[in-house]
């Protein structure tokens, strides 16, 4: 059988008022913007373009091996993916986990040449990050209301990564998280890591959490009959802590490995921080 292969729209970039660029295509949806010399930022620009036209076809063309966790791979994305999961094994994960983070990394490697002095590419809230020395960078990121909503990277910080995973977003959990952030040292694995973090946020067994095959809310999910999450009846602030332990103890241990920076956990109503400060500032990203 031959691989699929993307057949629909091609993809379209447009600048968008403020001087951010908008690449679309298919399910890759990217907001992307640097500073810096105007001339390497515009040669910058156009080697992210190139790549951005040529990048879904590439991942089409081994979506079975990405869906399958120990397929060989042999795309540059793909294996990035593959590269970002690994420390996470032997706990189920597939290379699908750090997607949007990779896209998001091979797209500003293309944009953050010499004399551009930062740049992001935030594909659907996975942001990756470039700083010159002594620059820096304020991304908004999940959270709620009264909680700190912005982080502050500065060119020092191991940083030049952001992911938010959890229940209800485009992604399947199998945990109950509102949402998981995390920095990391690249989209990739901060991507793979929300993923983990959020799936271990739980009270198995919990008559709460209403859970069906992932199969069954969509056909082709790399989670195959695993159960996911789908519907989360009121916890009390006791539950929601017990919850939010079980993630926050993975949540170290990935730090402890050097996996991660930080990471920021919500379950409704409560929030754990572990790592870098949050700041209320306003967003570059």
């Amino acid at each position: 059988m031959n691989a699929p292969r993307w057949s629909g729209p091609r993809a379209t970039l447009r600048r968008l008022r403020d001087g951010r660029l908008h690449l679309q295509h298919g399910p890759i949806d990217v907001i992307a913007q640097g500073w810096g010399d105007p001339a390497a930022l515009a040669a910058g620009e156009r080697r992210m373009a190139r790549r951005f036209d040529t990048i879904l076809a590439e991942l089409c063309a081994e979506l079975p091996a990405l869906r399958a966790t120990d397929a060989e791979l042999s795309g540059p994305v793909a294996r990035r993916m593959a590269a970002a999961v690994a420390p996470f094994r032997p706990a189920f994960v597939t290379p699908m986990a750090a997607v949007a983070g990779a896209v998001a990394d091979a797209l500003l490697t293309e944009l953050a040449g010499d004399g551009v002095t930062r740049a992001y590419v935030n594909n659907g809230g996975d942001i990756a990050l470039h700083l010159a020395p002594g620059e820096s960078l304020t991304c908004a990121l999940a959270g709620r209301p009264g909680m700190p909503d912005r982080a502050t990277i500065r060119a020092e910080d191991r940083v030049r990564g952001i992911a938010t995973s959890g229940r209800g977003g485009r992604s399947l959990s199998f945990g109950i998280a509102d949402a998981v952030t995390v920095l990391a040292g690249t989209a990739a694995m901060a991507d793979a890591a929300a993923t983990m973090i959020a799936n271990a946020v739980d009270l198995p067994g919990h008559p709460a959490i209403r859970r069906r095959a992932a199969r069954e809310i969509q056909a082709d999910s790399d989670l195959g009959d695993r159960p996911v999450t789908v519907a989360l009846d009121p916890l009390t602030p006791v539950e929601a802590d017990a919850a939010l332990a079980r993630g926050l103890e993975a949540a170290r241990a990935f730090r402890a490995d050097g996996l991660i920076e930080a990471a920021a956990l919500f379950l409704h109503p409560e929030t754990r921080f572990l790592g870098h400060p949050l700041l209320k500032e306003p967003a570059d990203a």
